[in-house]
């Protein structure tokens, strides 16, 4: 049978680690629990520390429990999604530190049933939490119209030619044959912009990012989600997030920069409006990336983003 890590591996394990220094009766929380990876580390490298995780697959909840299964009462795991941290931190004392990692495990994006890749043909669900009863994918871009779903595959794909791939997606829903699989998207997107032979990733990526960011709202609730994180640590307590891609690490970054003072109002603006209040240092100028003996272990790595501040003011 395979072990959590055959089906995922958490990506900068060691480096997440090292930033933090949590005391025996601190509380972390792990946002994103995933197959419980970090969680882990966590547990391993600190004793006496508990942590809650959080995550809103009940079956990856289910796998990261069984696994953390050796730490006893020091792992508490919740069904949720990370926006409901101020909630979950109610059952904590002591939050010293707070995780996140954004990314799409590769348990999901294996599992042919969660229409999350072009790799399997499956119904185009995408959906982190199917019991949410939240659109699909599929149900996305039947109720669109063609503008809507160019600017959002314009807008989360960062793809150029989202208005060409809209016009082909409205094209085969008026002809009564929406989109309804992986397969099928995958293709007509093949089909509406083409593949020249120095592509590196498949013509469909940006478009399939831009659907899952979508169903889930992904971005929508990130800005809100630092902002409860922040508030719920401890003077001097960390909040690490790993990113997976431009736009979530455009959000983290200018979220904490904000929060570190840094004014992002218009400069004839006589005063600041925008909020921005000295409440954390960054202790990231730049992110750190995944070593190069990471990345060639784990391919799925090479875009990771690890972003760190520290609480120093209420």
């Amino acid at each position: 049978m395979s072990s959590p890590d055959d089906q995922h591996k958490s990506v900068m394990v060691k480096e997440l680690v090292g930033f933090l220094d949590p005391s025996g009766g601190d509380t972390l929380i792990d946002c994103t629990l995933g197959l419980g990876g970090h969680t882990e580390a966590i547990l391993e490298a600190f004793s006496g520390v508990t942590v809650i995780g959080i995550d809103q697959d009940a079956n990856a909840l289910q796998i990261a429990t069984e696994r953390l299964s050796q730490f006893g009462h020091r792992f508490r795991g919740f069904h949720a999604n990370f926006s409901e941290i101020k909630r979950i931190a109610t059952e904590a004392d002591n939050i010293v530190g707070i995780v996140a990692d954004l990314g799409v495990s590769s348990m999901q994006l294996d599992d042919p049933e969660r229409g999350f890749s072009f790799r399997f043909d499956a119904p185009l669900d995408m959906r982190m939490d199917p019991t949410t009863g939240n659109q699909t994918a599929a149900e996305l871009l039947e109720a669109l119209d063609e503008e809507d779903i160019a600017n959002l595959i314009y807008r989360y794909g960062e793809e150029r030619k989202s208005r060409r791939i809209a016009r082909f997606i409205v094209n085969k829903r008026e002809a009564g044959q929406p989109v309804k699989t992986t397969t099928e998207l995958a293709q007509l997107v093949g089909r509406a912009i083409g593949r020249s032979p120095k592509d590196r990733i498949h013509p469909a990526t940006r478009t399939f990012q831009a659907l899952r960011i979508a169903v889930n709202d992904e971005l929508g609730i990130l800005n809100e989600f630092i902002e409860n994180a922040v508030d719920l640590l401890k003077f001097e307590a960390k909040l690490c997030v790993i990113t997976f891609h431009s736009l979530e690490d455009r959000i983290v970054k200018q979220a904490f920069q904000k929060l570190s003072g840094k004014c992002f109002c218009p400069p004839r603006i006589p005063r600041c409006v925008c909020g921005a209040l000295k409440r954390v240092e960054v202790l990231t100028r730049k992110p750190v990336v995944p070593t190069e003996a990471e990345m060639d272990a784990n391919p799925r790595s090479r875009s990771a983003k690890l972003r760190v501040c520290k609480k120093i003011a209420h």
